[in-house]
């Protein structure tokens, strides 16, 4: 990913600022969301807004967009106060919000989606010729590669997002909030972003980007402003962006606290031992071996198979070849309920998709896995199955009102510590663990840090899957490096060769030989 941006925000000192947000304060149910928080946003800089969840970033923006009318504080355009009480004043004073979730009509067109709510007319009849040369200008100036007449369904992710965008300057909005925006897109979809990003800010407008990814604040960021526990900490300029810095400001530990083990390492006799797996097609015939008590960090460039190996094992995809042996026994996987059956737990990368029941209450998503277990004669013993939730929510510090709320109503951290607690219900024996932390504020990745570093001190054996080379060198005992579908390397444990960003990467492109000093 790009991070060399060249910054071309104006001087602080000279330019006037296009907003400010002054002393904003916000109360629900008498309880302060934001506490006197100010953010001041020069014309043609990307000004990331950081902090946890929950530390009143969302409710900020909200405020800004119309949706929450603030209980104190000011806001102004350009010097100007405004008074934003509802999403259409926003609009009118030049702030779009584009959300995480977009929103879109799938069934209609790029053009009426442009102007949906804002139709230009000729006399009774809409003017669809009209709309649609200047819908074909706006999405020429984004560089967009979809017409003014495809419909927006066919369209992937990524171009759903450029059409948010080219509705905002249709609008000839001066102030973007990009919440999360890469959340669902590939590298190569990203830097596309980032391209539309860099042509934004040239030509003038500012951007709140709103991102859990520190690579991404490092390649965009003119400025990062940092809440925390819904109060202003204070902002970096591009020249003050450091790891430790901000992370000090967001959570009040310093960086080198997250990646600390906190436990005495034991690795015990093997547990599971993969042979020759594969599927043929993207794993290629791979071995393997996890011990008792023991991290695993499987590393690779995107495509490179990680993914893939864990499904195979997990069974959630249909094997070619090979074999899963678990305590010296072999174990026939056609399906995840056999893993299951047999002890061993996956946590899916899509969390959303893959890992929860959205509409179903937390409670019931922590259970879900144990209920034949805990089952007597075929009947659910709902005492035992409440008290393994509440259980849960103690032990991994799920923030929720009560367990009958729904997954999709938590944060981002709190649904992924939901999905480990499911896990751990049943007890396995071996966990993989698929991009544990993606999507998740630093603060919640410590505690799913400390959640994993507590399982292998009790002897379950986890396989990890991670794009963060800090990350995976932080926690792993052992790292397996994948390349092209193949195990090409292996580091820590008895090989003598150091677990290094440098030669994971090294292994992971083949591109240079490994540093065994």
């Amino acid at each position: 990913m790009t991070t060399d941006l060249e910054s071309s925000a104006p001087d602080a000192s000279i330019a006037t600022p296009v907003l400010e947000m002054r002393g904003i304060t916000k109360r629900f149910s008498g309880v302060p969301a934001l506490q006197n928080v100010n953010l001041t946003v020069y014309p043609g800089e990307v000004h990331a807004l950081m902090g946890e969840n929950g530390a009143g970033k969302s409710t900020l923006m909200k405020i800004l967009a119309g949706a929450y009318i603030a209980d104190e504080g000011e806001i102004r355009i350009n010097g100007e106060p405004v008074d934003i009480a509802d999403p259409g004043r926003a609009r009118r004073a030049g702030i779009t919000l584009i959300y995480q979730e977009l929103n879109v009509a799938p069934n209609l067109t790029v053009t009426e989606n442009i102007f949906m709510g804002s139709e230009l007319r000729r006399g009774q009849l809409l003017d669809r010729a009209q709309m649609e040369e200047q819908a074909a200008a706006v999405l020429a100036s984004l560089g967009a590669d979809f017409a003014p007449n495809d419909v927006v369904s066919n369209l992937s992710i990524a171009e759903q997002q450029q059409l948010e965008i080219a509705r905002a300057l249709k609008d000839k909005s001066r102030i973007l909030v990009m919440d999360e925006p890469t959340a669902a897109l590939s590298d190569r979809e990203t830097e596309r972003l980032f391209e539309v990003i860099r042509k934004l800010r040239r030509d003038g407008i500012a951007i709140i980007y709103i991102s859990h990814r520190m690579e991404e604040v490092y390649a965009l960021a003119d400025r990062i402003s940092v809440l925390r526990d819904g109060e202003y900490i204070g902002s970096l300029t591009r020249d003050e962006i450091a790891a430790d810095r901000l992370v000090q400001m967001m959570v009040g530990r310093s960086v080198g606290d997250f990646y600390e083990h906190h436990r005495q390492m034991s690795v015990g006799e093997p547990v599971l031992v993969v042979r020759n797996i594969s599927d043929g097609r993207k794993v290629q015939p791979t071995s393997l071996t996890l011990c008792a008590g023991e991290i695993v960090g499987l590393s690779g460039l995107v495509g490179a198979g990680r993914t893939e190996l864990s499904r195979l094992i997990f069974g959630a995809d249909p094997k070619t070849s090979g074999e899963v042996i678990l305590n010296g026994k072999t174990l026939d996987i056609k399906s995840p309920g056999d893993a299951i059956a047999a002890g061993i737990g996956y946590v899916p990368e899509d969390r959303k998709d893959q890992g929860l029941f959205l509409e179903m209450s937390a409670g019931k998503n922590i259970a879900l896995n144990s209920l034949r277990q805990d089952a007597k004669a075929g009947v659910i013993n709902f005492g035992t199955i409440g008290k393994i939730a509440t259980d849960a929510v103690r032990d991994f510090n799920i923030r929720l009102a009560n367990l009958e709320i729904r997954a999709m109503d938590l944060s981002g951290g709190n649904q992924q510590k939901l999905l480990l607690a499911r896990w751990l219900a049943i007890k396995p024996r071996v966990l993989l663990l698929d991009e544990p932390t993606r999507g998740v504020d630093i603060g919640a990745k410590s505690e799913i840090y400390r959640i994993i570093s507590d399982l292998a001190t009790q002897g379950v054996a986890i396989l990890m899957v991670s794009s963060e080379l800090p990350e995976i060198v932080g926690l792993s005992d052992r790292v397996l490096v994948m390349r092209e579908g193949e195990l090409v390397g292996e580091l820590g444990g008895t090989t003598g060769t150091a677990i290094t960003q440098e030669n994971i990467m090294a292994y992971a492109t083949g591109a240079s030989e490994v540093n065994r000093s």
